[in-house]
């Protein structure tokens, strides 16, 4: 049994809240340089040279590379062999994201009542997702959601006898109609399987995997590389104003799921897709 001290979890993501922050991870920032070389858009190549200024300055200048600094996505996979010490976890995880937004300078974006819009002040409370995993280790990934992209997000229950079309059917509408407004180039993760409340999850999941790393399972594998291409023909475009740069990439998950349903979640995130992953 290995002891880990809560505030350990706490410092780690309060520094992992600024670099997310301030630093895109190199697959989305390599995938953007490549984007800049393949795009025949005029109009898309110059905005695609925008977004890399963008993320020099922010680099160089330690300033977030996007206003909205998003609301805090904390996903923990702890070790059934670690005992934690300390702080309630919830409260340290909490804590670690309110001090890295407040001595960060990072814009606080959450209200505390859905209804009432009063805001927190401090970005407080993050949505946690934990899971209990083989190991004496605690993995730590911080995703900084914008809302701009978020809020083009769907979930879809379909049919079981909408089979791989209708899912692809489903990706490709969310996309169209999400156009300009989820700041594209984007990135799409995907969740197919499990419940409602499950394929929601394994789309927000999917947007933390390295865009160079494809599916393992080889149906799913060739549906990515196929919706990445249907997607960039749209002709969205970088900014939207047209090109075929729709999309870096398209990350999908799978769950086993019930005989009677076929639930599929689109998390759509703009070219900012932010994670920090660290091992404590």
């Amino acid at each position: 049994m290995r002891k880990v001290q809560t505030d350990l979890i706490k410092d780690a993501i309060k520094e992992m809240c600024i670099e997310a922050n301030l630093l895109l991870s190199p697959d989305v920032e390599s995938r953007i340089e490549e984007a800049e070389r393949e795009e025949t858009k005029e109009l898309g190549k110059k905005i695609l040279s925008q977004l890399k200024e963008n993320m020099a300055i922010a680099k160089e200048e330690s300033i977030p590379i996007c206003q909205d600094t998003g609301m805090a996505i904390i996903f923990l996979e702890i070790g059934q062999e670690v005992y934690l010490e300390g702080q309630y976890l919830e409260d340290a995880v909490n804590q670690g994201v309110r001090e890295g937004y407040t001595e960060g300078f990072l814009r606080k974006s959450v209200v505390g009542d859905p209804l009432l819009r009063v805001n927190t002040k401090d970005n407080t409370p993050a949505v946690i997702h934990t899971m209990i995993v083989p190991g004496e280790k605690v993995k730590i990934t911080v995703a900084p959601k914008g809302f701009g992209s978020e809020n083009m997000s769907r979930v879809c229950m379909l049919k079981p006898a909408d089979g791989e079309e209708g899912v692809k059917e489903a990706v490709l509408e969310t996309v169209r109609l999400a156009g300009p407004n989820a700041c594209p180039p984007m990135v799409v993760g995907v969740g197919i399987g499990g419940s409602f409340e499950k394929c929601a999850l394994l789309a927000k999941k999917a947007l933390t995997r390295d865009l160079d790393i494809r599916s393992e399972l080889p149906h799913i594998r060739a549906m990515e590389e196929e919706l990445l291409q249907k997607i960039n023909a749209l002709n969205i475009g970088p900014g939207g104003l047209g090109g075929n740069t729709t999309a870096l990439g398209v990350n999908i998950e799978t769950y086993p799921t019930h005989i009677a349903g076929l639930p599929v979640a689109i998390n759509i995130c703009c070219h900012v897709n932010r994670h920090a992953v660290r091992e404590i």
